[in-house]
């Protein structure tokens, strides 16, 4: 028997990033070549400068099971909430599964792959002062609680003072490596009225970037008349203008080097300890060097406009599935939607998988796991599983087993991305075997459409709800739980205009309580409202046994009933259930006074000119009669 595939969990955030994407490319081109799955959980957090939208993207890491895996590579770098990386690396290290973790030496049971980020460093910062004779040099950091982040930044302070140079506090920024970051410290550097400095040294190259556009806004040009580097050599910086002077590193080897080194322990071979690939500096125009690197420009083109139409074809999916979600009013229509456009992600599965309570009113704020975010609950709901153009759905599997279908076979390479609203599980959805989530930057926005679409219909269900309970509200009554007067008039209209139509006989009959001031006075009203109870149970019992009869309290101690399909042995026929529910009735109850009430019917043959009031008055009249008969008969009676 063929031994099971390896099943290998990755912990990343912001796939679409270009660093994230080359080392992600690397381990998938191992892990296909040795049929092992990999599983991506990937979030999205730090974007959009919303702590409460981090708190739910980061929620997809609550759903792993690290027990399920046989490996795990962690790309907790990217991932910029410290709480949330520390609660992943003890997660790990409690499950006792093997790990490689990136440019971090802070945890010797795991093995660590590190890009030499110090040396790169030093040679850019020592090019700058002494080939371009840079004194004044700001630096934009990125955040200091990454490993990366701190030892670049370590570089350059010992840089600075090696050259004899002194670090300014005032012109250090400290960002989160986001491209938003290079803006932002430059329009602080120019409202702070300090000199120009000779350069800006920037940790990454996607806040080099975002530098240089703004620098260029205030009239500034790169390089005459500032130095901008970045670090990472990515693709956007090598065909920027000017080119960005950089560093190059092995980041596809770096992913493809993690994967190869869970394989090795696996045939028992011990896993090192440190891993240390090197990196390069990259001169180019933004220093003022030339580049002898730089794309081929016919290549470069090419590459461009594709790079638009992918794009623009990613705009055009987003926007139609946006259109077709908006109109989706339930649950089931929502999930139609999404998958008319699930073959145009080039995957071979999706799978929407959903918490099972997802449609359910939010627990309190307080509630929370504060920095975590929701949980999953114990079980989880699959209503779409596309597979290769077939659909199907699971109703139910436990959200330990994270996936609703389970692998038989290996090279899966499987993204589960969130689906929450602000800090809310709603569930995730998995893309197996297709690039779309690290290729197309658009991604995330599926991923929010997605999302808010579900938290629409999950309002939409309790709003129909709440008017469906305001609806009942209106027309039935709450002690005696049947019509009252306003869904009684509204029903039997209805029912009357058919009657008329049809040529169809109807009888009213109006039911008075009796005795309900006495019962009242000695007893209680406690005691009268009980009573009133029992009475439209009774009614309520014997107009059920004629399907086409409804009743109503349509006032304090009068009821209703009406038969849309009367005969003339109707009238009779209702008294005689009546009575003998009755009797029954307080027989059961034994209470100290008897349940009573007085019954007048009125059979007819309605016509245009006929109204329901005018049938009710008519049914009332006669109950009076009956209840001032009731009346003389006991005056009789006692004056004898």
């Amino acid at each position: 028997m063929a031994a099971k595939p390896l099943q290998i969990a990755v912990i990343v955030a912001g796939i679409d990033e270009e660093y994230q994407r080359d080392i992600i490319q690397g381990i998938n081109q191992c892990a296909k070549e040795n049929d092992i799955n990999i599983a991506y959980f990937a979030a999205f957090g730090g974007m959009i400068s919303s702590r409460k939208f981090d708190v739910g993207e980061y929620s997809i890491y609550n759903l792993i099971d690290f027990s399920r895996f046989d490996g795990a590579i962690l790309m907790t770098n990217t991932i910029s909430a410290p709480d949330t990386r520390k609660n992943i690396i003890t997660r790990v290290r409690d499950s006792g599964i093997p790990a490689v973790i990136f440019d971090c030496s802070d945890y010797p049971e795991f093995c660590n792959i590190s890009i030499d980020n110090s040396h790169a460093m030093k040679d850019i910062v020592s090019h700058v002062i002494n080939q371009h004779g840079a004194r004044v040099i700001n630096y934009i950091s990125g955040p200091l609680s990454n490993p990366e982040a701190k030892a670049r930044y370590t570089a350059f302070l010992n840089t600075m003072k090696e050259n004899g140079l002194t670090v300014d506090i005032e012109r250090v920024f400290y960002g989160e490596f986001r491209s938003m970051d290079g803006k932002q410290a430059v329009d602080e550097f120019m409202s702070s009225g300090m000199p120009l400095p000779d350069a800006f040294i920037c940790a990454n190259d996607a806040m080099a970037l975002t530098a240089v556009s703004e620098l260029e806004k205030f009239g500034y040009k790169v390089p005459l008349d500032i130095i901008v580097t970045g670090f990472d050599n990515t693709y956007d910086a090598r065909n920027f203008s000017p080119s960005l002077t950089s560093v190059k590193r092995p980041l596809e080897e770096m992913g493809s080097k993690a994967c190869e080194t869970l394989i090795r322990f696996f045939d028992g071979v011990e896993m090192p300890k440190e891993i240390s690939l090197n990196a390069e500096a990259v001169y180019a125009e933004s220093c003022g060097c030339n580049t002898a690197d730089s794309s081929d420009l016919i290549t470069y083109k090419k590459d461009a406009y594709a790079r638009i139409q992918t794009n623009n074809e990613n705009t055009s999916l987003l926007n139609r599935l946006t259109a077709r979600l908006a109109e989706s009013d339930s649950s089931d229509e929502n999930i139609d939607a999404i998958e008319e456009f699930i073959q145009e992600l080039g995957c071979e599965k999706f799978s929407l998988c959903l918490t099972e309570d997802w449609k359910d009113a939010y627990m309190l704020d307080s509630e929370l796991d504060e920095g975590m975010g929701d949980y999953y609950s114990e079980y989880m709901t699959a209503p779409l599983i596309w597979s290769r153009g077939k659909r199907s759905s699971v109703e139910q599997f436990p959200s330990c087993e994270m996936f609703p279908e389970p692998f038989r076979t290996g090279g899966n390479i499987s993204y589960l991305l969130p689906l929450h609203f602000r800090e809310r599980c709603l569930g995730y959805y998995i893309i197996t075997n297709g690039d779309f989530p690290i290729e197309s930057l658009l991604c995330h926005t599926l991923t929010m459409n997605i999302s808010n679409s579900l938290e629409n219909v999950r309002k939409l269900f309790h709003l129909n709800n709440a008017m469906e309970e305001l609806n009942r509200l209106y027309v039935i009554d709450p002690l005696c739980n049947i019509y009252n007067r306003n869904g009684f008039i509204n029903t039997a209209n209805e029912m009357f205009k058919e009657c008329v139509h049809a040529g169809s006989r109807i009888m009213m009959s109006f039911i008075d309580m009796d005795g309900l001031k006495f019962i009242n006075d000695n007893y209680g009203h406690n005691e009268g409202d009980f009573a009133i109870q029992r009475l439209a149970a009774v009614i309520k019992e014997v107009s059920a046994q004629d399907k086409k009869s409804i009743c109503a309290r349509f006032g304090g101690d009068e009821f209703v009933i009406f038969n849309a399909d009367a005969k003339d042995s109707s009238e009779d026929a209702l008294l005689r259930r009546f009575n003998y529910k009755m009797k029954t009735m307080n027989s059961i109850i034994k209470k100290p006074y008897v349940l009573s009430a007085s019954v007048g019917s009125i059979v007819i043959d309605p016509d245009e000119n006929t109204t329901i009031y005018n049938i009710i008055r008519l049914a009332d009249e006669k109950m009076y009669e009956i209840k001032k008969k009731k009346k003389n008969s006991r005056t009789n009676i006692e004056l004898k």
